[in-house]
């Protein structure tokens, strides 16, 4: 009898979805009717009929109406989704776990002096009164939305913080968890963050010839992916990733990377430079003179690796006649319409890592300060084709000129740091607390207004430094270009057939 209904039901599925669409279109038909006006129904009921009459002047014209309808009819008549179904009820090991939780708050988040019982949270209270949704993945709370009192100080960053670490301590710890504040409804929404990908090499990536990939992120912050090849995998996977577009369409042309020591901020301007050097031009200026860009000198597109005072002076300074040249350029070649996208030179790219250190080399001597050679490519390098980006650690932070942080919108921030000195240099403090354990080229990054993404960079070690993976450095040079010491391809095809030419006396035979 069952099986006889089931087979009947599906025959007429089609009937009953157009049946259940009619029922809807017809109650929002005398919905609207009702809640028009009735001076404007005659009005109304006049243009539909006109279109009625024009409908059934046109070639096929009640056909093509009929299939709207039905197509219509057929959409609204679509089966919607259902309430979730009830939750399952917490285990015992479960409640046990929430209620751990709900007493380990109750010392932040009862108010003093209030009678027992009476509170959100108190001594003797339940965890099912405060936390309004949770759910567990392998055996550890997940996601948890609690409510918290009135009383408590959510508008000052060290009471969440205070809070974040307690929830992230007693949920597990070796995890990292976003944290939404609703502030108007005294809600706080926390879940346990997927570990971010790691292991990923320098590697070509598809992108634009005015993008770059800072490193890769969370899935639900951004919906640009990126084919990446994984250590130990054939295939690429597709990975959410942190792209900073640059040129002369960019909002955030130029870049600020701050980091604590050994965080990896100069794995992220080594990263930007095999990227750059494969449409334009680059050169890198190594205030640190640690010698972590060597590998880059008298490399191809390479311009220049300066590590010393002097030579660092010279090339920022260069760098802001060659941007005002190419303003210059650019303005004639408008002027006369004489210029065309062939001609146009190639991009290029000033990598400066650590400049609080030259500068404060500089002012010792008496010479000219650094960062303020910056200031004519930060300021007129979109339109010139000219992108910088700076690299320094949190001690070096209050030495950075205006020009630099004003003229830098794109910021990234690595290393072990609160979200208090994260904010300070994003401009907004990142909703993910602290994690345990924080590994080269981990932290956040934010592109102008957007919002505060985690990253991850490319492992893309000093092919020199022997205590980095030697896969690691391999994956670097094989992305480095060819030496200015060997021949050019293209040279190298003439003077082969050159070589090859049938000769006279006089020489090859023209």
């Amino acid at each position: 009898m069952r099986a006889g209904t089931d087979g009947a039901l599906d025959v007429l599925h089609p009937l009953l979805v157009l049946g259940r669409g009619a029922c809807h279109l017809a109650a929002k038909g005398r919905n609207w009717w009702l809640g028009t006006p009735r001076e404007r129904r005659g009005p109304t009921m006049l243009a539909v009929a006109a279109c009625g009459v024009l409908l059934w002047l046109l070639p096929y014209g009640p056909f093509l109406a009929g299939f709207a309808l039905l197509g219509s009819t057929a959409w609204y008549g679509r089966r919607q989704a259902g309430p979730a179904p009830p939750r399952a009820a917490p285990t015992d090991t479960q409640r046990a776990r929430l209620q751990a939780l709900y007493e380990a708050l109750v010392p932040y988040l009862a108010p003093p002096g209030a009678a027992p019982g009476e509170p959100l949270y108190a001594s003797d209270g339940g965890w099912e009164r405060a936390f309004e949704e949770f759910a567990f993945r392998d055996g550890r709370i997940s996601g948890l939305l609690l409510r918290y009192p009135t009383s408590f100080r959510d508008s000052e960053p060290a009471e969440r913080l205070r809070l974040e670490r307690l929830l992230a301590a007693k949920t597990g710890r070796g995890r990292e968890y976003r944290f939404c504040w609703d502030e108007e409804c005294n809600l706080l929404e926390m879940t346990a963050l997927e570990p971010l990908p790691g292991g990923i090499r320098a590697q070509p990536f598809e992108t634009a010839p005015d993008e770059a990939v800072l490193g890769f992120t969370d899935g639900d912050e951004t919906s640009r992916t990126l084919p990446a090849h994984f250590p130990g995998k054939d295939r690429a996977d597709e990975v959410p990733a942190a792209v900073w577009r640059t040129g002369p369409r960019s909002t955030e042309p130029h870049l600020l990377a701050v980091g604590t020591p050994g965080a990896g901020t100069s794995t992220l301007l080594r990263s930007l430079a095999l990227q750059a050097l494969g449409h334009g031009e680059v050169l890198l200026v190594d205030g640190d003179g640690g010698g972590g860009f060597a590998a880059f000198a008298a490399r191809r597109g390479v311009l220049g690796v300066e590590s010393t005072l002097p030579g660092a002076l010279a090339a920022l300074e260069w760098a802001a006649r060659e941007t005002e040249r190419r303003l210059l350029a650019a303005s004639r070649s408008r002027q006369h319409g004489t210029r065309s996208p062939g001609e146009a030179p190639l991009p290029l790219c000033v990598l400066v890592d650590r400049p609080a250190l030259l500068s404060h080399l500089a002012r010792s001597r008496g010479l000219a300060d650094p960062q303020e050679l910056l200031r004519t490519p930060l300021r007129h390098g979109r339109a010139a084709g000219v992108t910088v980006a700076v690299a320094e650690q949190f001690d070096g932070l209050d030495e950075l000129t205006e020009a630099v942080l004003a003229g830098t919108r794109a910021r990234v921030v690595l290393g072990a740091v609160t979200p208090g000195q994260a904010g300070s240099v994003l401009g907004r403090a990142p909703q993910t607390g602290p994690a345990a354990e924080v590994p080269r080229g981990r932290g956040f990054a934010r592109l102008g207004d957007g919002p505060v993404l985690r990253l991850q960079v490319p492992a893309t070690p000093d092919p020199g430094d022997e205590s980095a993976d030697e896969a690691e450095r391999t994956a670097v040079r094989e992305l480095l270009p060819a030496s200015v010491r060997t021949p050019h391809p293209a040279a190298a095809e003439v003077a082969a057939a050159a070589h090859d030419a049938p000769r006279g006396p006089a020489g090859p035979v023209p």
